[in-house]
């Protein structure tokens, strides 16, 4: 076998939707083979089936309907039957007596574990009696990665089952569950986006309405649910006038509320927050206008993007340090917010991000070694942030870094500096600060390398650990005292580092359903949100509403309501600087 058709034959094992379409003559021949021993052993497969012969399946009964499919490394034994349209992806297990309906969808490392055994007392684990109640899953079923499912267990037509679940217990059709234990979350025929058909409740800026704010504590996922559509219906029928509040027209330029200066930063969140509410510019400009004006911005010596000077000019940059960086942090930020707003625009910025071309992989690596990850981590956090971004950039353009393997040098010296007992970059916490230095420079950090480039995160359930430690402490997340930034730096990392595992799902989800409850709250009719009180250096736009606070807390509202499985009321999705989905996917090449 050469060697192009060992990698094809491996493609399957982890691709098995594609055999029909895209196998050659000799391997259906050889999947033709594999059935027919698998039915000697009493098999019966209906046609268009397929079964890697990299999957361990040593079944007493094994019946696959027609178009199902076995992918490799799966583990399947015992009794299992199925209808049409089943798949069992790679990794997964499926084991005892398990019944599947038609249109049956199994995660990648997912467990349906249709027997058990006793642990009484009076004998060895190992020596205990087997019991096999058996699994039923019924039709149109999807379970997500790394869920489990317990022996004795029904799960009902329609339902869809969060990645990480342990389900115990029987789900009911049509039932969209999640966590440890799995519990619902919601009806999947729950009506979603916007509630056009409901007058918006006026409760919202003072608090949530009455029927979610009284009762016990518990799932609150259907009243979230209902809050959060009537957040986003209000959000967006005032979009355009928060938006022109900020518009000084004799100037021709944003501020982030009236009476502060005009500043970058405030056009780039008057174009996200356009694009998330209304799915369209900012009315005061053109799209081209918009984008003209914010591509002029770009120093043509650095490719970085300065400040306005105080009367309104083109800004100055510092002098360039020895390794030819340009050290001014908002001309940094700008890398991301301008170039995430010429997205949004349908445009990119004019030329590359020289002061990232230009950096060799050793100048690289020395910057990175001097970075404060001990005093000042968030610092550290935000340089990664724009180095990366701006090498995300300069691909883009087809322009190569001007010595090549300085972004691998990134990523190789983040993978061999992360600690693994908290998952983060560097000092653990401080008296004064606990560990608020530390998870805010985690979120920009991964923000503009892995989650940017569309890699997984290094130790995933050390994150969640130590993120959630941190969002109990009462200096920064109790009522009147939260942030902006704060909050958007637990609930980033915990959505990352979350994503394809469940660890301590239920925590996570507890804790967002609480900031979500207080964040719809913030909303100012007419102003949208304020950022929050002042960060520990007195940082931060504070407590008035304006484009800063709203663009971040929209975003955080996403990511909230994602985390409780109720994001798709909002009826928006972020896609600028705050976007969930990597920009690149996944690593370093250019899109085709």
């Amino acid at each position: 076998m050469d060697a192009e058709t060992a990698l094809d034959d491996a493609y399957f094992d982890y691709c098995p939707w594609d055999f029909v379409d895209r196998a050659s003559a000799g391997q259906r021949a050889a999947q033709d083979a594999h059935q027919r021993r698998l039915a000697e052993s009493g098999a019966r497969l209906g046609p268009r089936c397929y079964v890697s012969p990299a999957a361990g399946v040593f079944t007493g009964t094994l019946r696959l309907g027609a178009d199902s499919y076995i992918a490799g490394h799966a583990y399947v034994t015992g009794e299992v039957t199925g209808g049409d349209d089943c798949t069992v992806n790679p990794y997964a297990t499926v084991r005892g007596r398990i019944t599947l309906g038609d249109g049956v969808r199994i995660g990648a490392h997912s467990s349906l574990l249709g027997f058990n055994h006793g642990f009484a007392p009076d004998r060895p684990v190992h020596q205990q009696p087997l019991t096999s109640k058996g699994i039923t899953v019924g039709d149109d079923v999807w379970i997500g990665s790394h869920v489990v499912v317990l022996d004795g267990v029904t799960i009902g037509d329609h339902c869809v089952v969060g990645a990480g679940a342990v389900v115990t217990k029987d789900l009911a059709p049509w039932t969209v569950a999640a966590g440890n234990p799995a519990r619902p979350l919601r009806g999947r025929r729950a009506q979603v986006g916007p509630r056009r058909d409901r007058a918006v409740s006026g409760a919202l800026p003072g608090g949530l309405p009455d029927d979610l704010s009284d009762g016990p504590s518990g799932d609150l996922s259907g009243d979230l649910g209902d809050a959060v559509a009537r957040f986003a219906d209000r959000a967006r029928a005032q979009a355009a006038d928060l938006i022109a509040r900020c518009w000084n027209p004799e100037a021709g330029r944003y501020a982030d509320r009236p009476g502060a200066p005009a500043t970058v930063r405030a056009h780039c969140d008057a174009v996200e927050i356009a694009d998330l509410l209304m799915g369209s510019p900012p009315e005061q400009l053109a799209a081209d206008e918009h984008a003209e004006r914010l591509r002029a911005l770009q120093d043509p010596g650095s490719g970085l993007v300065p400040e306005f000077a105080p009367d309104g000019g083109p800004g100055v940059l510092p002098a360039p340090a020895a390794d030819g960086w340009i050290d001014d942090g908002t001309a940094e930020y700008h890398v991301l917010a301008v170039s995430y707003a010429l997205d949004l625009l349908g445009s990119r910025l004019t030329q590359p991000v020289h002061v990232v071309r230009c950096m060799t992989a050793d100048q690289l690596l020395a910057r990175l070694g001097s970075l404060p990850w001990r005093t000042r981590t968030w610092s550290a956090g935000a340089w990664v942030d724009c180095w990366a971004t701006g090498a995300h950039r300069n691909l883009e353009l087809g322009v190569e870094d001007g010595e090549p393997g300085a972004l691998e040098a990134l990523f190789g010296w983040l993978t061999t500096r992360v600690d693994p007992w908290t998952g983060m970059w560097g000092t653990a916490e401080s008296p004064a600060a606990g560990r608020l230095q530390l998870v805010n420079g985690y979120y920009r950090l991964t923000r503009g390398s892995y989650a940017q480039f569309g890699l997984d995160v290094p130790y995933a359930e050390r994150v969640v650990d130590t993120v959630l430690a941190h969002g109990r402490d009462q200096r920064w997340f109790t009522a009147g005292r939260e942030n902006a930034c704060n909050v958007l730096d637990v609930a980033h990392p915990l959505w990352l580092a979350g994503r394809r595992g469940g660890h301590r799902a239920a925590e996570v989800r507890t804790w967002a359903e609480e900031q979500l409850t207080r964040a719809l709250g913030r909303w100012r009719d007419g102003a949208g949100f304020g950022f929050g009180p002042a960060g520990e250096d007195g940082g931060g736009p504070g407590r008035e509403p304006g484009l800063q606070g709203t663009e971040m807390w929209l975003a955080i509202v996403w990511l909230l309501a994602d985390l409780v499985g109720v994001a798709d009321r909002l009826a928006y999705r972020p896609r600028g600087v705050h976007r969930p989905e990597p920009a690149r996917s996944p690593g370093f090449a250019t899109p085709g």
